[in-house]
């Protein structure tokens, strides 16, 4: 559905802008950091760095780290908040990023590029010269190429990021355009073509993506020899693209034609030169390796030719030429089944909601083992009534650390959990964790083990699933499942958890009308 840019878009207040940084923890990301904060002219009210690393336990120890590393907040322009999103891919880390900010523009960059001196004052003129009618403003990448020796093959592959069109190392968007087409898909798992896509749908929703003036620094991320075949996971990515947006996805998102014809072509080859073997057809075998041979060395030529010539490159390259072709093949037909398979939709219809228990659907007594001291929130039972009347599923997902602690058995635990359902549900799943923090278990929230088992519970993915609690640990819950949050804060709710929440209510009928508008 196309939705009309808001009149008054363009107004002076727009220029007003936030920073979001995915990260996987790579080293330059400091090196972004002061590259920012260094910087003349008008600052972002927020910096966020999203950290999707999925090995990591600690919270706040990437936020410690860096302000450490950079003086402290009180030395910077901006205030610094680090979110984590716990492995959920780029398009998952930029919506987290985007969505916990409140500026009117989001500008997007990649913790491996540098600002040179003067971005800050390119951004600024670039937004305040985005009409009404501007959702997106690109900046211009500059790929530093080594003197003094020909670039490596990767090198030349990043070097194409100079012309790439609407890359989110350095994307400015407005928030009205990321809200009227719900974001980065997060179908798209690598960073790859989520760009293209976003930008994509942003234009179809009526807005105008533009090139700015300002320029980035992206350079050329170390690899290893073997990198290229990685890259070509990708082709899954080309075959989503396709089935969302039509056999001319490349022409209009301008994204040049690769190679994956000459791949077929190599692959058909060998083939043909193996069933010649198994047949006993010497001829057809032998033509059929001859083709593969010719093809081979002409896309290895290719790649070599423009190269420093080393040894060590020619060797990856040789190497990786043979074996590119059958795994982008592969990689095609796999994201091609996917999609004839059917994609969820994005983004997923809410089917069930998940309500933590004590200080969400009951006020919280500590270490409760009364079921006569249950007693509802206000409004928790009418809320939940309307879900089950709407098909919605319900379930509950609690931690119970009392166990562990010795305060509370199971049986009494069940017990209230029996008084809350009669109460306020019934439920159709109960997920409860009776472990404490020590014990380093995956059900108990901020982990996902007990939202992915009420979604199995249910029947339905974790993506079509909403947490719906007080505190952040439900969030980091949701977050680390994939499903969606919706806090509703309370006295003891801490003021950063509710900063860091994507979406918050000032109560349950709020929490659904933002999930399930309608229901209410």
């Amino acid at each position: 559905m196309t939705t009309a840019p808001p009149a008054g878009a363009g107004t002076p207040a727009a220029v007003v802008h936030d920073v979001v940084v995915p990260s996987i923890g790579r080293p330059s990301l400091l090196a972004l950091l002061r590259s920012l904060a260094a910087q003349e002219g008008p600052a972002p009210a927020e910096v966020v760095v999203v950290d999707d690393r999925r090995d990591v336990t600690e919270d706040g120890a990437l936020e410690a780290e860096l302000l450490d590393a950079l003086g402290g907040g009180g030395a910077l322009p901006w205030r610094l908040r680090v979110v984590r999103s716990r492995g959920g891919g780029p398009a998952a880390a930029r919506n987290l990023g985007w969505q916990v900010t409140a500026s009117p523009w989001v500008a997007f960059l990649d913790d491996d590029v540098l600002l040179p001196a003067g971005w800050s004052r390119g951004l600024a003129a670039d937004l305040a010269a985005a009409g009404p009618d501007v959702g997106g403003s690109q900046g211009r990448l500059d790929v530093p190429l080594p003197a003094g020796r020909r670039p490596t093959d990767w090198e030349r592959g990043t070097k194409g990021l100079e012309t790439a069109a609407w890359a989110t190392a350095d994307m400015a968007y407005r928030r009205a355009a990321l809200e009227a087409v719900a974001g980065f898909d997060e179908r798209f798992p690598r960073a790859y073509r989520e760009d293209a896509d976003v930008a994509l749908r942003v234009r179809r929703a009526g807005w105008r993506l533009v090139r700015g003036s300002r320029t980035t620094t992206h350079p050329v991320r170390p690899a290893d020899p073997w990198v290229s075949l990685r890259v070509q996971a990708g082709n899954r990515d080309d075959a989503t693209m396709r089935a969302l947006h039509g056999p001319r996805w490349r022409e209009v998102a301008e994204v040049p034609r690769g190679r994956l014809r000459w791949h077929v072509a190599t692959c058909a080859a060998a083939a043909l030169g193996l069933a010649g073997a198994v047949a006993g057809r010497p001829r057809l075998a032998a033509a059929g390796v001859a083709g593969w041979a010719a093809l081979t060395a002409d896309f290895a030529r290719r790649r070599i030719a423009p190269g420093p010539r080393t040894a060590a490159e020619v060797r990856a390259m040789l190497a990786t030429s043979v074996a590119i072709p059958p795994a982008a093949l592969r990689h095609r037909l796999v994201g091609t089944r996917r999609v004839r398979g059917g994609l969820p939709s994005w983004p997923p219809p809410v089917e069930a909601v998940l309500f933590d228990r004590d200080g969400t659907l009951v006020h919280d007594v500590p270490y409760n083992g009364d079921p006569a001291l249950v007693a509802p929130v206000d409004g928790a039972a009418e809320v939940v009534a309307a879900l089950r009347r709407a098909g919605v599923l319900v379930g509950v997902v609690s931690n119970q650390s009392g166990v562990a602690r010795g305060l509370l058995t199971r049986a009494q635990v069940d017990a209230v959990n029996a008084a809350v359902d009669r109460a306020v549900g019934p439920f159709a799943t109960w997920q409860v964790c009776p472990h404490g923090p020590e014990d380093g278990c995956r059900c108990r929230k901020p982990g996902p083990g007990m939202v992915e088992a009420a979604a199995a519970a249910l029947g339905v993915p974790p993506a079509a699933c909403a947490v719906v609690g007080d505190i952040g640990a439900d969030v980091g819950a949701a977050r680390a499942a994939g499903a969606r949050s919706v806090l509703v804060p309370t006295p003891v709710t801490r003021r950063r958890e509710v900063e860091d929440a994507p979406l918050v209510a000032d109560d349950l009928a709020g929490a659904v009308r933002l999930l399930l508008p309608g229901v209410l």
